[in-house]
């Protein structure tokens, strides 16, 4: 992972959103998890998944994903060590060979450890058709 810059630390963590999902497009689990806390989880509709259950369905080629766009501008809102970043994304994602195109909302919380930030929460909701 490329060390953050200086700068506004909304572009530093929109940097470090556009690589993370840039990982998961590369079905990279090692890159992937390298955006994660340890005790990283997913919330969506069907649960909540851990950071070890969805890099072992990555690594394993079981989840893989070929796309995932930002929809518009995102909504980062930074305090001390603590960022939370907003967006609607979509995305395509093979699940056991069964295609899922996906339209969503995603709340990520990051926390800056040892200078770098790394998401410990996401969440996600289905977007409504415009």
């Amino acid at each position: 992972m490329p060390p953050e810059r200086p700068g506004d630390p909304g572009d530093e963590l929109a940097d470090v959103v556009a690589n993370w999902a840039a990982a998961i497009v590369a079905n990279d689990a090692a890159r992937i998890g390298a955006y994660m806390a340890d005790d990283w989880v997913i919330v969506s509709a069907s649960g909540v998944a851990t950071r070890d259950h969805f890099l072992a369905l990555v690594a394993s080629g079981e989840l893989t994903h070929s796309a995932m766009e930002p929809v518009g501008e995102p909504r980062v809102r930074i305090d001390g060590d603590t960022a939370l970043f907003t967006g609607r994304i979509t995305n395509t994602a093979h699940h056991r060979g069964e295609r899922y195109d996906a339209d969503e909302w995603t709340t990520d919380v990051f926390l800056r450890r040892d200078g770098n930030w790394r998401c410990v929460l996401t969440h996600v909701t289905p977007a409504s058709p415009d």
